[in-house]
């Protein structure tokens, strides 16, 4: 019984991934996606994986503030980085546990916040992190800090 246990521990564990190496801000954007429909950017050079930025409504201080609240309280998500500008959490699935990366970087100069959300593991999300952009930037709307 108890070996059934540590196999199930670890076939879940398995559906984490690894981190990618390439998070984070390089040269002023976010990570291209991979060549996968499971991520969405709006830095992205294509439509099939463009998303549109979070535009500011109030100043991007406060603004931020409230995004890393709002992250903090999604469901099943944690906080990896943070700083003035770049957040990282990454999001676990219902079921399985599979983890994907988001990614917000706030870009005061532009009044933007631009946004990246990406399954390590697997082919399809089946809509997943386009949903979680979609629901965030909704909160957001909902507390005026976007349009």
């Amino acid at each position: 019984m108890r070996h059934s246990w540590v196999l199930l521990v670890a076939m879940l564990w398995s559906c984490a991934g690894q981190e990618p190496d390439n998070l984070g801000v390089h040269e002023g954007q976010l990570a291209p996606c991979p060549a996968r429909p499971n991520c969405v950017s709006s830095d992205a050079a294509d439509a099939e994986h463009l998303v549109a930025a979070y535009v500011l409504n109030a100043a991007p201080e406060p603004s931020w503030a409230t995004v890393r609240e709002i992250v903090a309280a999604y469901p099943r998500t944690t906080i990896v980085t943070v700083d003035d500008t770049y957040l990282h959490a990454e999001c676990r699935s219902r079921l399985f546990g599979f983890v994907d990366d988001l990614e917000l970087h706030l870009r005061p100069d532009d009044a933007i916040i631009a946004i990246r959300s990406a399954s390590r593991v697997g082919y399809s999300d089946l809509g997943a992190n386009r949903a979680r952009v979609d629901e965030i930037g909704a909160l957001l709307q909902q507390r005026h800090i976007v349009q």
